[in-house]
């Protein structure tokens, strides 16, 4: 049977995902296992952008608040059992549905506004409720403020799993990528899917033979806030450090560049998207320290000329093969 170029290149993206932690076993390198780590903490929370952005077409500019609603659970419940004592308060299994409850009630109330307007609209009013949470988490001085709050401790998982061995933590994180990439395969594929796709289309034409559009978007907007909400999780775990910033429009700004790097609308594309944006990031910031000017330029050639991006590059390589 002969495989597409496109099934080869996700296959071949996942075993090489699987193999880091080996390689850089082997090679003592532990800072590149820290760097894929971060890659697809990264991936799952663009992953849940492209589910309203790629699929929906609803432009999101403050879809990063989630992400560090997420990452506050974690540092609020270890700073307080710390400071209290309060053991249960480090519990990885109380962090993670605290997350997902909190960041889909601050998308239900977002989405709730916001999806009823369009275009530039929506764009304004997601970027000003991001904006909204990130100085609250300013405010918060017992928690560091603008400045941030280290983590001492990670999420503990009751000897289940430990990740404060990053091996562990590594695949665990891997496996919960992979879950998210097939959730969201079978939610698209769905009747729900096909009417967040159909909105994107032409939401009038659905609306006027009944379809009730706005609940569709907004179950997709809540459901991408969860999951953006277990990447924040994840990554103040990863980062032993939450701040603000996590929840700034520039965040945002970044994970809609991995959508768009790697692909709207595509499964594997804010994978793809996610591992440029932080590898060009990587070697060109050891290169000079104003990376973000070549990086610029390289950006508006894709847009211009792969406006698929990685994944409709590759699927390109299909039709000529074809």
């Amino acid at each position: 049977m002969r495989l597409s170029p496109s099934v080869v290149v996700a296959a071949s993206t996942i075993v090489a995902l699987a193999l880091v932690p080996p390689i850089t076993n082997v090679l003592q390198e532990p800072f590149y296992l820290g760097l894929f780590l971060r890659l697809m903490i990264l991936a799952i929370a663009a992953i849940s952008l492209n589910l309203i952005l790629g699929f929906g077409n609803m432009v999101s500019f403050g879809h990063a608040a989630y992400m560090g609603i997420g990452a506050y659970v974690v540092g609020i419940g270890t700073f307080h059992a710390i400071e209290d004592g309060v053991d249960w308060l480090a519990n990885g299994f109380l962090h993670v549905p605290l997350a997902i409850v909190a960041s889909s009630l601050a998308a239900l109330i977002i989405g709730v506004i916001s999806i009823r307007t369009r275009g530039v609209y929506f764009i304004m009013i997601t970027l000003a409720f991001g904006q909204m949470l990130y100085f609250v988490g300013v405010g918060l001085e017992i928690y560091g403020a603008d400045d941030g709050l280290s983590l001492y401790m990670r999420s503990e998982f009751g000897g289940v799993i430990d990740i404060n061995d990053n091996t562990q933590f590594y695949y665990l994180v891997l496996a919960i990528l992979l879950g998210t990439l097939y959730a969201v395969k079978r939610l698209v594929a769905s009747r729900f899917g096909l009417v967040i796709r159909g909105a994107r289309s032409n939401e009038r034409r659905l609306a006027s033979i009944g379809v009730p559009v706005y609940r569709y978007k907004l179950i997709a907007f809540v459901i991408a806030g969860a999951i953006c909400g277990i990447a924040g999780v994840l990554l103040a775990n990863r980062t032993d450090f939450v701040s603000p910033d996590m929840m700034h429009w520039t965040r945002s700004g970044d994970l809609i560049i991995m959508v768009v790097l790697g692909g709207m609308g595509t499964l594997f594309g804010p994978l793809y998207g996610a591992a440029a944006f932080l590898l060009i990031e990587e070697f060109l910031s050891g290169v000079t320290e104003h990376w973000q000017i070549v990086f610029g330029p390289l950006l508006i050639l894709v847009v211009i000329f792969a406006r698929g991006g990685i994944a409709g590059a590759v699927r390109a390589l299909e039709k000529f093969r074809g």
